[in-house]
């Protein structure tokens, strides 16, 4: 029986898991931590620019990444190609439709209270400070979907288990981390951000390279703030 699923790209593989390369134990703690550090440079920095707090934002976590990975860059991201991008926009496609008919169903049970106001403050900086920001938020999913692979994979040498427990780990922690009782459900934020992940993890888990959940995430924001931005005109 295969190790890969069905639809994987077998020509490449997931790094770090099979320690390839390997990554020691306190390089693992500091990787996590980026997380919340991460999130506290972006909220609380004493900088005004949006745009320089979302660079911030994924540089706290891609320069531990790089330098645990000997600055090899091709572990994590490659060129992509035409079949990718393609691949990105149809996930992209795909999430707008979960995202709008499990909306509807939740606004048919009272479930649904995301507030569409001036959610992002709709200015040109904050479109453009998506760009970084969104390379934080898959990297916060990437880091941690890495760890507990190579957790579980230790203990069960089973390369789909430790990558379905570590999926169904991080798909929840992203939910709850988008839950914010002044602007959604705990519902909404596991079902639609935290389940609605998997859009973009089925692209990165295709073609392992994290560019395709980047450019699916980016189209995705950048459509609601356009769509926020068209609505308060």
């Amino acid at each position: 029986m295969s190790e890969f699923f069905k639809f994987e790209d077998t020509s490449r593989d997931f790094p770090y898991y099979r320690q390839n390369p390997k990554i020691s134990k306190i390089a693992w703690i500091v990787l996590l931590l980026t997380i919340p550090i991460s999130f506290w440079v972006y909220k609380k920095f004493p900088v005004e620019s949006e745009i320089l707090r979302s660079i911030l934002f994924a540089l706290v976590l891609l320069l531990p990444l790089m330098y645990f990975s000997n600055w090899d860059f091709s572990l994590i991201f490659h060129k992509p190609t035409k079949s990718e991008i393609k691949l990105a926009v149809i996930l992209f496609v795909g999430y707008l439709i979960y995202a709008f008919a499990i909306g509807e169903v939740l606004n048919a049970f009272g479930q649904n209270t995301v507030v569409t106001g001036n959610y992002y403050g709709l200015n040109g900086e904050i479109l453009f400070s998506l760009v970084f920001s969104m390379l934080a938020e898959e990297l916060i999913k990437f880091i941690p979907i890495m760890f507990f692979m190579r957790f579980v994979f230790k203990f069960t040498n089973d390369r789909k288990l430790s990558l379905v427990v570590s999926s169904t780990i991080v798909l929840i922690f992203f939910g709850l981390i988008h839950y914010d009782p002044a602007v959604n459900t705990i519902i909404y934020a596991l079902l639609i951000p935290g389940l609605g992940s998997i859009f973009e993890l089925y692209g990165y888990v295709k073609t392992k390279n994290l560019f395709v959940p980047y450019l699916c995430h980016l189209l995705t924001d950048v459509s609601l703030f356009l769509l926020m931005l068209l609505r308060g005109g």
